[in-house]
């Protein structure tokens, strides 16, 4: 996806910051030679406030040959924005499609999040 895409895409989500992972502390490598996705089946504001999470993208961004990211289970606008557009759903810092990753792990904390999980499979 170009940058005039997902700028366009994010116009149109009721809260963009969710998808742009521009926080302080957000790690990118470039030339990492394991790409892991830390995928996380709820939303951004959820997964966020979730400490272990935290600790894992730490851990393993402080590896120098691998590069963790962060995938957030999509609010209902965004997805419908993803279906429409037959656009993948893509990690946080690089706007890589989930896809693309060399291992991608879920945090499954509760049941209820297990179709989420199924739904981000399917987007990715």
């Amino acid at each position: 996806m170009n940058d005039s895409n997902f700028d366009e895409l994010l116009l149109g989500a009721e809260k963009p910051s969710r998808y742009i992972g521009a926080e302080v502390n957000a790690v990118r490598k470039d030339n990492a030679e394991v790409r892991f996705l830390l995928a996380f089946p709820d939303t951004y504001e959820v997964g966020m406030s979730h400490l272990g999470l935290q600790i894992l993208y730490s851990i393993l961004n402080e590896i120098s040959y691998v590069s963790a990211e962060r995938c957030f289970a999509p609010w209902p606008d965004r997805e419908k924005q993803l279906r429409a557009g037959n656009i993948p759903l893509t990690s946080l810092e690089s706007q890589m499609r989930t896809a693309d990753f060399d291992i991608v792990g879920f945090s499954l904390q509760y049941e209820l999040s297990y179709t989420n999980v199924l739904n981000m499979l399917d987007l990715g």
